[in-house]
């Protein structure tokens, strides 16, 4: 029987999680595939390091002694940074070798000139693991987009800010505790400044939008808003609406260009996101066929990741060649700037005579108003210091017992 031969790049959490599951899981390949899937060669950092790996298996901390082998068929890299990552991969396309990666921040700088090289070499590149860890999203994605048009997908993208946000909510403390928290549960690194920032929801935002869309907005024109100006205090208000923060992305296209963001909003229980807790993922899509469809996982951890890329493993050994061309989608999500529609928000640090119709003070220096997006922006320029947070779907009022708004 033919042998497929696999190099691994980094044996931290998910390398591991990878070389466990080929060699649990050999029957199952071999019935798929019809081939054997070995694991030829690790690339590690240290070689002093005792590891539980086959003595047949080449460890190294020398790329090019992975190249070298005589036999190589697929290379998956579960390494950290743009570089060397970037150089690794592309010597293994022109090696003609697929690659699978889980490197959002690489392949989201990378990502198109990787698939590109692919193409030219005749290889596949499999990037699930990028987005949502064991989530299948982007082969869901590319099953849907056969024939579907999307115009909207919104995805709680980080576990990390996720778990931050639930622990606030959940255990009455601060963000900082609930930092260290994840921090202490190996959920968030010792400079958390990507998740708790967005920068990581970023860069998968990014990714899908170019499988979405055929294409990325201008980086520079994305909203990126992280969760550390989230207070108890505003968890505790968003309760009284029987509200919960949440840290989503949404990508659509609106007036002819494509329109992302990352930033908390608040959503009631009647949107899918609501009762996402801890580290779980989840996106929302949204079709002009199917309608909505909404995915709910493990965002992260050593075989949920490990699955996402064992699940690429399959792909990328059964394609015949790299990404599938994407049809630029074009569908609009509306034919109005969200920007000019009145929305109900959540502000803290309105002062008086701010001109803001206030439907209901919910805690002290915390107010539920409606108005539109243009409309805050322009008064938050004016009166710095508000912070504001917008609601997804409606708000059922009665619940406040109000009898009419002011004006503050």
């Amino acid at each position: 029987m033919s042998v497929i031969k696999v190099a691994i790049l980094g044996f931290g959490t998910v390398g591991e999680g990878v070389y466990r599951t080929i060699q649990s899981h050999a029957e199952e390949f071999t019935a798929v595939l019809g081939k054997k899937v070995e694991v030829a060669a690790i690339l590690i950092k240290n070689k002093q390091k005792k590891r539980e790996v086959r003595e047949d298996v080449l460890l190294t901390s020398d790329f090019e002694e992975i190249l070298e082998l005589p036999q190589l068929d697929v290379v998956i890299e579960a390494i950290v940074d743009k570089e060397p990552t970037f150089t690794y991969l592309k010597k293994a396309i022109g090696r003609g070798c697929h690659i699978i990666t889980a490197n959002k921040e690489m392949f989201a700088h990378y990502g198109k000139e990787l698939l590109e090289l692919a193409k030219v070499n005749n290889v596949s590149v499999g990037y699930e693991a990028t987005v949502a860890g064991g989530i299948p999203v982007i082969q869901t994605l590319r099953q849907l987009l056969k024939i579907n048009r999307v115009s909207l997908i919104q995805g709680i993208l980080n576990g990390t800010s996720n778990f931050i946000l639930t622990e606030m909510r959940e255990k009455k403390q601060s963000f900082a505790e609930s930092l260290q928290q994840a921090q202490e549960n190996g959920y968030a690194e010792a400079d958390p400044t990507n998740d708790i920032e967005g920068f990581d929801a970023f860069y998968k935002a990014m990714i899908l939008s170019r499988i979405a869309f055929g294409e990325e907005p201008d980086w520079q024109d994305v909203e990126r808003q992280g969760i550390t100006s989230i207070t108890s205090e505003l968890i505790t208000a968003a309760e009284k609406l029987e509200l919960r923060f949440k840290h989503v992305a949404s990508i659509s296209r609106e007036g002819g260009r494509v329109v992302a963001a990352v930033k908390p909003v608040l959503v009631g229980n009647e949107n899918p996101f609501y009762h996402v807790e801890g580290v779980e993922n989840a996106v929302n899509v949204h079709s002009d066929i199917v309608g909505r469809i909404t995915l709910q996982g493990p965002g992260a951890g050593m075989f949920p990741t490990a699955s996402a890329m064992i699940e690429d493993l399959v792909y990328v050994c059964q394609s015949r060649s790299g990404e599938r061309n994407i049809v630029k989608n074009t569908v609009e999500i509306s034919e109005t700037s969200k920007g000019e529609q009145k929305e109900y928000w959540l502000v803290q640090g309105l002062s008086n005579n701010s001109g803001v119709t206030c439907i209901d003070e919910v805690s002290t220096g915390i107010n539920l108003i409606e108005s539109s997006k243009k409309d805050l922006d322009l008064l938050a320029g004016q009166h710095p210091g508000i912070c504001y947070f917008s609601i997804l779907g409606e708000v059922d009022l009665a619940i406040l017992n109000k009898e009419a708004a002011t004006v503050i």
